[in-house]
Parts: C-alpha cells; sequence; structure tokens
C-alpha cells in the first residue's frame, strides 16, 4: 500500500529547495555566462572551468567540498556560525544551498549559449544612443536571450530535484526535515518497500520528462 503520508512531506521540501536552488542559480548563472561572455581577462577559462565542475565531479566529492566549507571547522562555516549564530549543516538550507551548486552550471552553459547567440548589434546599437551597460542588460539582451535562459532554468530545477549525493552528505537524511523525494526513494528501498519506491521514481521521471522537452522546445525556438 503507498503511504501518501509519508510522501507529502519530501514532496513539499523537495519543491521549495529546487525552485529556491533554481532562482539562486538562474541569478549567479546568468550573471556570470554575461560577464564572462563579455570579458577577456587572463584566467578567464579557469573561471569558466571552475564554474562547469560540478558537472563532472562525483555529487559525494562535491558534499564533501561544501562540509569542508561551510562546515564547523571551515572558514565560511565558523565565519556564519560565530557571526550570525547559523549553521547549514543539517538544515534544509544546506540542501538548498548543494542543490544550487550542482545546478548552477546547467544555467551558466545555456545562458552562455544564449548570449553568444544573439545579435550583438543590437547592443553595439543601445550603446550608441547612450543606454548605460545595466540598461542594455535588462532591456535589450535579456529579452533576446530569454527561451535560452528559461530552458537552463528548467533543467536546473529537474536537476535541484534529483539531487542525492551532495545534499545528503550537507543536509543528511532527516525525516520531515531535510529528506527530499531522492532521499525517500533510497530509504523505501532500504525497507523493501518497492511499492512505495517505484510510486515516488515514477513521480520524479514523470515531473523531469516533462520538464526536459519543455527545454527542449524552448532551445529549438531560440535557436531558429
Amino acid at each position: 500500500m503507498i503511504r501518501f503520508d509519508l510522501i507529502l512531506a519530501p514532496l513539499l521540501l523537495t519543491i521549495k529547495v529546487a525552485c529556491l536552488a533554481t532562482a539562486g542559480a538562474m541569478v549567479a548563472g546568468v550573471a556570470g555566462a554575461y560577464l564572462l561572455g563579455r570579458a577577456r581577462f587572463r584566467g578567464r577559462d579557469l573561471v569558466e572551468a571552475a564554474i562547469s565542475l560540478p558537472l563532472v565531479l562525483p555529487p559525494t566529492v562535491l558534499g564533501y567540498y561544501l562540509l569542508v566549507a561551510i562546515g564547523r571547522k571551515g572558514t565560511i562555516g565558523r565565519w556564519l556560525e560565530d557571526t550570525f549564530g547559523v549553521s547549514l549543516i543539517f538544515t534544509w538550507q544546506g540542501a538548498v544551498l548543494a542543490a544550487l551548486i550542482v545546478s548552477l552550471p546547467l544555467v551558466f552553459k545555456s545562458a552562455g549559449a544564449a548570449f553568444a547567440s544573439m545579435n550583438r548589434q543590437c547592443e553595439e546599437a543601445a550603446a550608441t544612443l547612450g543606454a548605460s551597460s545595466l540598461s542594455i542588460f535588462f532591456r535589450v539582451s535579456l529579452p533576446m536571450a530569454w527561451r535560452g535562459i528559461l530552458a537552463g532554468g528548467m533543467l536546473a530545477f529537474a536537476r535541484a530535484m534529483g539531487e542525492f549525493g551532495a545534499t545528503l552528505m550537507v543536509a543528511g537524511n532527516l525525516p520531515g526535515r531535510t529528506q527530499t523525494l531522492s532521499m525517500a526513494v533510497y530509504d523505501a528501498v532500504q525497507a523493501g518497500d518497492f511499492r512505495q519506491a517505484n510510486f515516488l521514481v515514477l513521480l520524479i521521471t514523470l515531473v523531469s520528462t516533462v520538464i526536459l522537452y519543455g527545454s527542449a522546445k524552448l532551445l529549438q525556438t531560440s535557436w531558429r
């Protein structure tokens, strides 16, 4: 028998974590893609590689790096605790941070491709008319590249929903507190409740398929 009472909390937490992580990834990814796409400086390729690194690193390795950085003995973690009395380890906020880091490259790559494919003459014309750099970004570049950016955001949301390894390392698997859908699947399998696991897997698969299909359609439209 499927236990829907055990699904609601992980589902709501997964949606919250994915939404917040995607929002953060959208802001950082779009800004990074735009600035690096137009900047020319020594070490630029290294910065791009660092932003894209979560795409190839094992999630547990990424989670370990986060533990070292934001744990109580880490520089950032110690500063947060001493200054604000905040600890991100074993909290849903830590899950958001982990999901943000792993989904950021998807927005960065998609936004970078969208900005690279747009007509730069429109930006140059706006600059000739006296528009500021900020005005050009919001009134010219962003509207022209929005489809590719949105597609990247959709991919980031799907990635954040399915994140497991880094989130488990940082936030743990605490039912009702930090347990997301992917962790609920793991617990169901460990308990031998394959009916529950099958339902959760089907739910995640359907949502991910819809998101991937929508992002593909957006990318096809943006490249025409």
